[in-house]
């Protein structure tokens, strides 16, 4: 699921209601990864960004790692996704 801010502010998502674990990239407005944490279900945990962030993208836990991306890599494309509106 891809998340989508009107400006890039510090994020933090948690887990309360969410059944399976995942893992979720913080993204600056830019494109590039601020920092990808993995997250335990059903959990009041906070996973907050490491910078301003415009976009919070979750996947299965684990989807990043097992594909090489990580912190400082960008992220294609964002500048066609619709932009929220406030």
């Amino acid at each position: 699921m891809l998340f989508v801010f009107s400006t890039p502010q510090p994020l933090a998502f948690w887990m309360r209601n969410t059944f399976i674990p995942l893992s979720i990239a913080f993204i600056g407005r830019d494109g590039h990864i601020l920092n990808i944490e993995d997250m335990s279900p059903q959990t009041d945990t906070t996973h907050p960004s490491r910078g301003p962030a415009q976009y919070a993208l979750e996947m299965k836990k684990g989807w990043f790692a097992e594909r090489g991306v990580g912190a400082g890599d960008r992220i294609e494309g964002l500048e066609h996704v619709p932009r929220a509106r406030e």
